[in-house]
């Protein structure tokens, strides 16, 4: 499990028309957003990460960079930065699913066909939003089992807003006997 305060996994991966991404290099003032997305496939990730897309300069704004990640192949990344008009939100792709369950995120199995007619992986993870400090410690996370109600960037560009101006730590990093 990750723990927020402590170093999170390593990630480093290509990304659509934006070079290599490596967490260890990330150079933002107070952090980096990652969005681990399901995939093409899913067009719940499409909404979302269209949603994101529109406030990636927002979090710039607040010293924070912006990554989406994904378990699908080059081709598949592709089309879906292509889908979603991303023009300042990289997508990064070839997440290994290991790499995944280290991040602790649930996977899933193929169902075949979703609604919208692309076939989904025979194995993909699920969403998960993580904020890391540029220390490369969690401060934020939340992961879903399912593509179904996730957090709102709205709400976590409004508690950036608060944990700047308060100095607010990352919550949840007790261990000790309860």
């Amino acid at each position: 499990m990750l723990l927020p305060r402590k170093k999170t996994p390593d990630l480093s991966l290509s990304t659509v028309g934006h070079g290599r991404f490596d967490l260890k290099g990330e150079a933002s003032d107070r952090g980096t957003v990652i969005c681990f997305y399901r995939g093409l496939h899913c067009p719940i990730c499409a909404t979302y990460l269209k949603e994101l897309e529109a406030r990636v300069n927002e979090f710039a704004a607040r010293g924070v960079s912006c990554i989406a990640v994904s378990a699908d192949g080059e081709e598949r990344a592709a089309a879906m930065a292509e889908k979603i008009e991303a023009k300042d939100l990289r997508i990064a792709y070839g997440l290994p699913l290991d790499q995944a369950r280290d991040w602790g995120l649930y996977l899933s199995t193929s169902r075949g066909k979703t609604s919208i007619g692309i076939v989904e992986p025979e194995l993909f993870s699920e969403p998960g939003l993580f904020m890391v400090t540029p220390q490369q410690t969690l401060y934020y996370g939340s992961v879903q089992t399912m593509p179904f109600v996730r957090p709102h960037f709205s709400e976590l560009l409004g508690a950036l807003d608060f944990a700047i101006a308060n100095d607010y730590p990352a919550r949840g990093e007790y261990t000790g006997e309860v």
